[in-house]
């Protein structure tokens, strides 16, 4: 590797699959022109690197984020469900479990 290019890792993950993939990108590239470059698409099918989230080591950056030698590109996954509708129905269930539990 001479110093024009860096080499970064972009990571992806299902609950039952994930990769790590080194590459060597050109300084000045940004997140997601090494997500692009790295082939993750290829890998795993649904992945929207135009509209995803993408973080380096668990910060959330900008897709134009210049990225910097041993960098880790990951691409989150959108959620699939409400987090405080989550919240909302586990507090019912426990409510519900609450009441059926006291005598009367």
């Amino acid at each position: 590797m001479d110093k024009q290019t860096i080499l970064v890792e972009v990571a992806y993950a299902l609950p039952d699959k994930q990769a790590i993939l080194p590459v060597e990108v050109a300084v000045g590239t940004t997140a997601l022109a090494a997500a692009q470059q790295s082939g993750i698409t290829d890998k795993f099918e649904g992945i929207d690197l135009e509209n995803a989230k993408l973080g380096i080591f668990g910060k959330v950056v900008s897709p134009g984020q210049v990225l910097q030698e041993g960098d880790r590109v990951e691409i989150y996954r959108p959620l699939i469900a409400d987090p405080k509708e989550v919240r909302k129905a586990r507090a019912a269930r426990v409510k519900e479990r609450k009441a059926a539990e006291q005598p009367g």
